[in-house]
């Protein structure tokens, strides 16, 4: 309305202006028509001005006459209006409110002049003139706060709108808190457990157990069912979830303390599954939990989120699994899987060491054996065992290994993949060969990681194994009688066996040394494989400078290495090497690549470097490790190490301390 007054009087005052303009120039031309213009101008300037004022004047008493009406009709709104209503001046202070504010919101309480930062909670002015208002708390109640402004006489006052949100919380929260989670609970070592025990012992375990149980349903209001001797199920509310995280399920260090008369504990694996999901979708999330904490070696619980996976302990160390049925079954299937197929690939992980490389040669000549075209995928230039590559290939077999590139045009309908020493996607060397392939063999003995693949034929897992090659090594003793391994063969896989075991002193157990001794027996000789760990003179010096620059933070030596050309092989073997210090339980050496900082850790055991090198993005065992950080300086690499290091002690004593 204004700017149409305005413009009303811009335009006028524009009329009398021009009209002046022609009254000047007309009397330079005649002296009777200026009179007579000027007489005519002067009363229609008047005219104009007196126009303009009268407007003025009407246009006043009309919007007066119509605010007084609509003030009437605001302020009466606004005190029936039926939410609580409050108005503030600029301040914040509190100058009027409706009876629902004072009754409903305040509780009978009077509050003029107050400030409502000092009576609502987690209030911002800024966030109430948003579509979907905010969220405050006021007297034990909870509202949504929605607000207008507006300018009076000067001085800009806003209106606050309340809705009452408190049963819609409080429903709300009962519904989170009640949410059913399902676990999934196995005994672990049940079977080795109880092979040395009297009847009176295994009894007194079984007691144990039973009452560990018991307790976890009376202070977890839980439903628990066993499903056989060694295997439970429970249902507990999303709360008492929460409690168990918040206590890092003290239930895995209660049952850690029941040992047998040799020493021996009872360790438990909890998969567990929440979420919006009916029950029996929980049920198969929570196996699949359990699943994945058993791959990671148990004594530990994972769980399912929709985000991917938490783990909680993991600090103990496995227990080896003395029984062969299950790699006898798997070795029967391998090779019916094996004599179906037109040809095989056999794949490792990228940067391929001696392990995965002796892996893949031992299954790869027992394929041969079985009369298969069969193949390595390798990448030549980043592999770590160049000198077994190249002793292979002397021994006669000369297109054994192929490039990724080559792999390709291998690849058909009835292929069968065979990968080992890895179980994750990513880490494949031919990522694009696996995505090729339909049929696919998975061999590993990494603890199980998240983004593991999933779509494999058999999944031959077990995390207790010392390496790939020994479980390669025992799978063939299960295959067709014609398959035997040559002496090279046999020193290839042995090679693998003393890389991860450090030769025989980390991770062997009974089954390594029977792995080896079967080796041995095939030819395997041990001078010759001690020759693959032989370097230059160059990488025993790179070596030497990495351990003499290393620190040791909380028993852990830490070394940051130089780029050198052979730094793959290096850090490693400088890493172990570390581990020879007094003091020293865990070592990490870092190193600068292309695209970031890698990690390459060491345990003697004492240290779980698994759990250290998952915080930072890696895994591995429990005594061996790595991680890659890209587009990282040293520094912070630095940084996040030790922190994740400060982290893993302030876990392990939470868990000592329960």
């Amino acid at each position: 309305m204004k700017k149409k007054m305005d413009l009303l009087e811009i335009t006028l005052i524009g009329f009398m202006i021009i009209i002046g303009l022609f009254t000047i120039m007309a009397a330079a031309y005649d002296k009777t028509i200026f009179k007579v213009q000027l007489v005519i101008t002067a009363i229609a300037v008047a005219f104009g001005i007196w126009r303009i004022l009268s407007a003025r004047r009407d246009s006043r008493r009309f919007i007066e006459y119509i605010g007084g009406r609509l003030g009437a009709v605001k302020s009466d709104a606004l005190t029936k209006f039926p939410l609580p209503v409050t108005v503030t001046d600029e301040a914040g202070e509190i100058i009027w409110m409706n009876s629902l504010f004072r009754e409903n919101v305040m509780k009978g309480e009077e509050c003029f002049g107050k400030n409502v930062n000092d009576i609502f909670e987690d209030f911002d002015i800024e966030k109430t003139t948003a579509l979907g208002g905010s969220e405050i708390k006021c007297r034990g109640g909870n509202y949504s706060v929605y607000s207008t402004t507006s300018s009076e006489i000067g001085e800009k006052l806003c209106a606050l709108y309340l809705i009452d949100r408190t049963n819609e919380r409080k429903v709300e929260k009962l519904y989170n808190e009640s949410r059913p989670a399902v676990l999934s609970i196995t005994l672990d070592n049940l079977e080795e457990l109880f092979a040395n025990c009297k009847e009176s012992e295994k009894s007194w375990i079984k007691g144990e157990v039973e009452k560990l149980f018991e307790d976890f349903v009376a202070e977890n209001k839980a439903f628990l069912k066993r499903n056989s001797g060694s295997k439970y199920v429970a249902i507990v509310e999303e709360k008492y979830l929460r409690k168990m995280e918040e206590e890092r399920f003290s239930i895995l260090d209660k049952a850690r303390k029941i040992l047998t008369s040799e020493e021996l504990p009872v360790t438990l694996s909890i998969g567990v599954a929440r979420g919006d999901y009916s029950l029996d979708k929980l049920n198969d999330f929570s196996l699949q939990a359990l699943e994945m904490a058993l791959g990671r070696g148990g004594d530990q619980a994972a769980v399912k989120n929709v985000n991917g996976y938490e783990f909680y302990g993991g600090y103990a160390k496995g227990v080896e699994k003395r029984t062969k049925v299950k790699t006898r079954v798997i070795g029967a299937a391998l090779c019916d899987l094996i004599e179906s197929s037109s040809n095989v690939l056999v794949m490792g992980h990228r940067f391929g060491d001696l392990d995965c490389i002796g892996a893949a040669v031992g299954m790869a000549e027992t394929v041969k054996d079985m009369e298969k075209d069969v193949n390595i995928v390798v990448n030549r230039e980043t592999c770590l065992a160049k000198p077994l590559i190249d002793k292979i290939e002397k021994a006669g077999t000369l297109e054994l290994f192929i490039s990724p590139d080559e792999a390709k045009e291998k690849v058909n309908d009835n292929t069968l993949l065979i990968i080992v020493d890895t179980h994750i996607r990513s880490l494949l060397e031919a990522p694009e060969i696996y995505a090729s392939c339909r049929n696919i063999v998975v061999i590993d003995h990494h603890r199980r990681m998240v983004g593991s693949i999933d779509n494999a034929v058999i999944f031959y897992h077990e995390p207790y194994a010392s390496s790939a090659s020994e479980m390669v090594t025992e799978l063939i003793q299960y295959f067709d009688s014609r398959c035997k391994i040559k002496k090279s063969d046999a020193e290839a896989l042995l090679a693998g066996i003393m890389l991860d075991t450090k030769s025989f002193s980390m991770r062997a157990g009974v089954r390594t040394f029977e792995a080896a001794a079967y080796l041995k027996k095939m030819g395997a000789d041990t001078v010759k494989v001690k020759e693959l760990f032989s370097g230059s003179l160059q990488s025993y010096q790179h070596r030497s400078k990495i351990v003499s620059t290393a620190e040791i933070y909380r028993g852990c030596a830490v070394s940051f290495a130089k780029s050198y050309d052979d730094i793959g092989i290096v850090a490693p073997q400088a890493a172990d090497e570390l581990l020879n210090i007094k003091g020293v339980s865990a070592s990490v050496v870092m190193y600068k690549t292309p695209v970031g900082v890698s990690f390459s850790a060491r345990s003697l055991g004492g240290m779980n470097v698994q759990v250290i090198m998952e915080s930072l993005g890696g895994g591995g065992h429990q005594t061996m490790a790595g991680a890659q950080i890209p587009e990282i300086s040293p520094q912070e690499a630095k940084e996040k190490l030790l922190a994740a290091i400060d982290d893993y002690y302030e876990k392990a004593a939470g868990h000592a301390d329960q």
